[in-house]
């Protein structure tokens, strides 16, 4: 008798399977999602939250690698590597085509996920940014004239206002903005323009 071993759901497999469907542009429900890998509504929001929670998880897994990417290949310390490093990640950001198909399809409830202060991204990115300050003033290459927290928050919100400014501002978001962006934090890192 041939052993039959039926493969179930883990929480991994939830995030794997909503990963590929933003990725592609598809909209993320729960009760789908719960269905096409078998199991209950409830096990699947005791495994992700709720759909906001699942998303900013989505996003923070695209965000994260190339921030850490941007760390590794930005050269220098200091001013110039912190600056480096944001223009990298942000320029990255800027052109990468399932954030802004994500952005077109629902620009109310991706600026909810992207920025509002309980985002998982959001939240997770002004931490990552404040870890990366504080190893630079550690190291004696930084010494802002304004307190790191405050600091780390105003350099992502910055970066927000030019990632989203098509649903912020209603303009289109561009390079030249990222730049006045980069030298806007080169100033608040006490750095000249």
């Amino acid at each position: 008798m041939a052993d039959k071993t039926i493969s179930r759901a883990t929480p991994a497999d939830a995030f794997k399977r909503a990963r590929r469907m933003w990725l592609k542009g598809e909209r993320i429900h729960l009760a789908s999602l719960s269905d096409e890998l078998g199991i209950g509504r409830a096990t699947l929001f005791r495994w992700v939250g709720n759909k906001d929670l699942l998303i900013g998880e989505v996003l923070w897994s695209l965000y994260d690698p190339l921030r850490l990417e941007a760390l590794e290949k930005t050269p220098g310390d200091g001013v110039d590597f912190i600056v480096g490093v944001y223009r990298r990640t942000n320029s990255t950001i800027l052109h990468f085509e399932p954030l802004r198909r994500f952005i077109n399809q629902d620009p109310e409830y991706a600026l909810k996920i992207l920025t509002s202060s309980q985002s998982v991204l959001h939240t997770r990115t002004v931490e990552a940014n404040t870890r990366m300050l504080k190893e630079q003033v550690a190291a004696g290459h930084i010494n802002p004239p304004m307190n790191i927290d405050s600091l780390s928050y105003f350099m992502v919100r910055l970066a927000e206002s030019c990632l989203y400014s098509d649903i912020i501002g209603g303009r289109d978001p561009r390079d030249e903005e990222l730049e006045d962006a980069c030298t806007a934090v080169r100033i608040l890192l006490g750095g000249k323009a």
